[in-house]
């Protein structure tokens, strides 16, 4: 048989066997497509069951929240939640990330049914006014990679089951109301890299699980917060760690050496703690350190001496510790520096040889104040091209000030004072655009440069206790910003420039202890926002003039001159003391130290009658003069021996408490006191930067407030300067709006206050608490009231003024009525004319003004802006964060497009009628009082005035004001 022939039957085989295989392969793809379409079918029914999970789970949250908080989630609407404002899905349609923030939301997070949420990577609720605890169901969200809660009134401790969110990498819960310790379960979030707890109220120490197992984290903030004890050695074991905060706790011990493994480190804080000992040299090795701030400790030794070998530091604040020797060479080719602060040390060594030759171009602070740091100034100054600070005063520095300063171009505040500078002030000084000038307390000479007048940013200048002779120049009446001005201490002679009146910003004028002659100008009575006047000590002559438009002058002194005749009929004039007043030629008018004006004449023609008369003047008041110093020896010689017997007996007992308030003496006595509060921690009421506070009861029933003071191991006064402070303050003030002082006791064993005690106490913890509720809109605008009330009258009415420094809503206490009280004078300065009244960085953070960042002149406008920012907390029922300084930006931020209404504390109802024009009207007074520059801030007085004044009507209805109206008219005439 042929091949051709056996061809169509070897392929009859193949063909049978693919007609059989066809069916099998078609029922094989069909079963294939209905299992995936079943899988499909599947999917999308649990996608669907999953969405509507998450939607009522959300939508359930949203209906325990208040009604305001319901406004703002008008999308959550029953609609797919997908679309809803704040709510991101993935493809699959479940939710990933919830973003909801700077909302105002009211409400706890307890009836969030988290374990809805399986796909949850992001939560962020930050900026809200969420409260209550966290809950610990939060543990179910176990994809959880960020987790931000801050700035809410968030409180209780952090739940230890939030160590099982494995994915976490960010977890912020910053200004919060958080309490309690730190819980070592968090250490087991190993794969955190963002840790961020601070600005709360956590206690106890660091874990050390913190340190040890966090291998992956990068930033670590805990500052500001009440932690204790010292730093662990585990710290060191973190190796990506990028940002350290521990500043703003109670952190003791000294730092340990491993932190020197830190080498990727870039921020490192850890100032306003109690470390001590030396910095180890091993710190000074890390090579990409930004910023390296350790102020404010207990540090001793010698600064890192490579602390800028890796060229990158820009920042470098070692100010407030007791470092010894030399500035670090390292610093000396530092280009990279932008602020140093190294005030208030003993360091030592030669500024010419430390920084004179250094390349700095970068530069913008230098703070060397407080040292014993000596040469001359003959720096290369145009390496200093951007330098806009230059502190060195208090040291020893000598030679003259070099003309050569003209080359920092940017410099803007100098302050040469407290050294040895002699010769000239250099003309070259008016090249500069200097706004703040102080050579006060050295050995120049000469006049003062003309060109001085070319300086027309000039806000302060002291020249005070030189040697400068000649005449006042006219040209400083150019400095049309002038608010201090002092030249006291000197030489200057002939008149008063009447120039001086065209400084219409002027606040404070000493030329006192001078040879000035002739009389006071005239002129001077233009200068309307003039505080301070002194003019004594000199040789001005004739009459003084009205100055009836000096309506906001407070201190006077005109003693020790020639000065004749009526005295202006001025509330400053007509409350002066003796002193202010005294040695001057036959003055008169309305004050009780001086006799009337008619009696002059009277006098004069008495005196005529004969030498009877005169002798009579002569004798009587010579014989009670010594009769009063035979009285005031006896005083002497009897307390001297009361103190010798009290001394002879020391070891049994303490001297009785010292009483101001004599009406309750009998029961001050000392072992009473002890006895109170000793041992007793259930009556401690408050632990204060310096001491504790606890209720006492006295023999006879009256209720006391008792500070005990922190001793020192040597048995003072830890912190004598507060204990002091307080005492001068509040011994010589009586106003019912401030805490009352009713005495104390200094002993090697116990020093305590005694103040009347203040039932509610703190206003920030009766706002932060259900007990907000009872401050209706009436209330809360009386408190208001009586904080203005009692720093006018610190600020205007006492002598010389009083700066609180220190006012927040944790220093005022409400009596049971709600009446207000200023308390907490610890820090308080008395604002003395003759000096320069700066000081060192001190207040509450986030109330404190913004100027204290580039300078520490103590004024009363840093009363002004704090009080400002509490009379908005007041209002809004919490902290106003940034609100005043976002709604003065520019562009204009969408925040003033904000209704009012919703800013305001929403436990309360709308303010209406008398309420609400209060509420808008106490608005305007605090953002006026929240002005970026310090001049624009009104006076207290001012700010008293209009409170004590009848309210405006508003001109639209409350609930239609918008929050960036509130700026639109100053609060002073609205």
């Amino acid at each position: 048989m042929s091949s051709s022939s056996l061809k169509p039957l070897s392929i009859f085989p193949s063909l049978l066997l693919l007609f059989i295989l066809i069916p099998f392969f078609l029922l094989s793809f069909h079963v294939h497509v209905f299992a995936f379409h079943a899988t499909s079918f599947a999917a999308a029914k649990n996608e669907v069951e999953q969405g509507a999970k998450e939607t009522d789970a959300l939508l359930r949250w949203k209906a325990t929240l208040d009604y305001y908080s319901q406004s703002i989630l008008s999308s959550w609407n029953g609609s797919r939640h997908c679309n809803w404002s704040g709510i991101f899905c993935n493809k699959a349609g479940s939710v990933v990330n919830i973003s909801v923030t700077d909302s105002g939301l009211k409400g706890t997070l307890q009836s969030l049914s988290f374990w809805s949420f399986p796909n949850l990577i992001e939560l962020n609720l930050r900026n809200n006014s969420l409260y209550g605890v966290i809950p610990a169901h939060i543990s179910n969200l176990s994809k959880l990679t960020i987790l931000d809660l801050s700035f809410n009134n968030i409180s209780g401790k952090i739940p230890s089951e939030i160590s099982s969110l494995a994915s976490l990498s960010f977890f912020s819960l910053f200004a919060n109301h958080i309490n309690g310790t730190i819980p070592r379960e968090i250490g087991a979030l190993t794969s955190l890299s963002v840790l961020s707890l601070q600005d709360n109220y956590l206690t106890g120490s660091i874990p050390a699980s913190i340190m040890g197992n966090f291998s992956n984290l990068t930033e670590l903030y805990l500052h500001d917060n009440d932690l204790s004890g010292s730093i662990p050695p585990d710290v060191g074991r973190m190796r990506s760690l990028r940002t350290l905060d521990l500043s703003i706790n109670k952190l003791s011990g000294e730092l340990p050496a491993s932190m020197g493994n830190l080498s990727n480190l870039v921020y490192l804080y850890f100032y306003y703690n109690e470390l001590s000992g030396s910095i180890p040299k091993e710190l000074g090795m890390l090579g990409k350190l930004c910023a390296f701030q350790f102020s404010r400790n207990n540090f001793t030794g010698r600064l890192p001496e490579g602390i800028c070998l890796g060229g990158q530091l820009q920042y470098f604040s070692a100010h407030h510790n007791n470092f010894t020797g030399p500035i670090p060479r390292s610093l000396r080719n530092c280009s990279s520096l932008l602020s140093v602060r190294l005030d208030r040390n003993q360091l030592t060594g030669n500024v010419s040889e430390d920084f004179g030759f250094g390349v700095y171009p970068n530069l913008v602070y230098l703070d060397l104040s407080d040292n014993q740091l000596y040469g001359e100034l003959p720096w290369k100054w145009e390496e200093f091209r951007n330098l806009s600070a230059l502190k060195i005063s208090n040291n020893e520095i000598s030679g003259t000030i070099p003309a050569d300063i003209r080359k920092a171009p940017q410099l803007q505040l100098l302050d040469l004072s407290s050294n040895h500078l002699v010769g000239v002030i250099p003309k070259e000084l008016g090249e500069l655009n200097l706004f703040k000038l102080y050579l006060h307390d050295n050995k120049l000479s000469g006049t003062i440069p003309a060109e001085i007048g070319m300086l027309s940013a000039l806000e302060d200048l002291n020249m005070a206790a030189n040697n400068l002779s000649g005449t006042i120049s006219k040209e400083i009446g150019k400095c049309s910003k002038l608010l201090f001005l002092n030249l006291s201490k000197n030489k200057l002679t002939e008149s008063i420039p009447s120039e001086i009146s065209y400084l219409h910003s002027l606040q404070s004028l000493d030329l006192s202890q001078n040879l000035l002659i002739n009389e006071i100008p005239q002129q001077l009575g233009g200068l309307q926002r003039l505080e301070t006047l002194n003019l004594s000590h000199n040789l001005l002559t004739g009459s003084i003039p009205s100055f009836d438009y000096l309506t906001s002058l407070t201190n006077v002194d005109i003693s020790y001159n020639e000065l004749q005749g009526e005295i202006p009929n001025i509330k400053a004039f007509r409350e002066a003391s003796f002193e202010a007043l005294r040695n001057n030629k036959d003055l008169c008018g309305n004050n009780t130290r001086l006799k009337p004006c008619g009696s002059l004449a009277v006098n004069k023609t008495i005196g005529k009658k004969g030498k009877k008369a005169v002798n009579h003047l002569i004798v009587f008041p010579l014989v009670g003069s010594l009769l009063l110093l035979f009285i005031l020896v006896g005083c002497f010689f009897f307390i001297h021996h009361r103190n010798g017997k009290a001394k002879s007996t020391e070891g049994k007992h303490c001297e009785d408490v010292y009483a101001i308030w004599s009406h309750i003496d009998r029961n001050m006595q000392y072992e009473n006191i002890i006895e109170a509060t000793e041992d007793n921690s259930k009556y401690c009421i408050g632990v204060g930067g310096y001491g504790i506070v606890y209720k006492a009861e006295l023999p006879k029933g009256q209720v006391v407030a008792v500070k005990k003071i922190h001793q020192s191991p040597n048995g003072e006064v830890a912190d004598l300067k507060a204990f002091t402070s307080e005492i001068s303050v509040l011994a010589n003030i009586r106003h019912r709006n401030i805490v009352k002082l009713y005495g104390f006791c200094s002993h090697v064993r116990h020093s305590f206050l005694i103040y009347e005690f203040i039932e509610r106490g703190s206003l920030r913890k009766i706002l932060s608490n259900e007990e907000a509720v009872e401050l209706d809109w009436s209330k809360r605008l009386n408190i208001v009231k009586g904080i203005a009330n009692a720093l006018s009258y610190m600020h205007h009415d006492c002598s010389p003024p009083i700066i609180h420094r220190d006012i927040s809503s944790n220093n005022i206490l409400l009596d049971s009525e709600f009446e207000a009280h200023v308390s907490d004078f610890g820090i308080a300065r008395l604002l003395m004319p003759d000096s320069s009244n700066w000081t060192s960085f001190a207040g509450t953070v986030g109330y404190t003004a913004p100027e204290l960042a580039y300078t520490m002149a103590v004024n009363e406008k840093c009363d002004i802006y704090s009080f400002g920012v509490v009379t908005l907390e007041i209002l809004m029922g919490k902290h106003p964060g940034n609100v005043a300084s976002s709604l003065s930006s520019s562009p204009p931020p969408i925040e003033q497009q904000t209704l009012f209404k919703d800013v305001i504390d929403q436990c309360l109802p709308t303010p209406k009628n008398k309420d609400a024009e209060g509420v808008i009207h106490v608005a305007r007074l605090a953002l006026a009082c929240l002005s970026a520059n310090p001049q624009s801030r009104p006076t207290m007085r001012q700010v008293s005035s209009k409170l004590m004044a009848q309210w405006h009507p508003l001109a639209k209805a409350f609930s239609e004001i918008k929050l960036g109206e509130m700026l639109v008219h100053n609060g002073i005439n609205a």
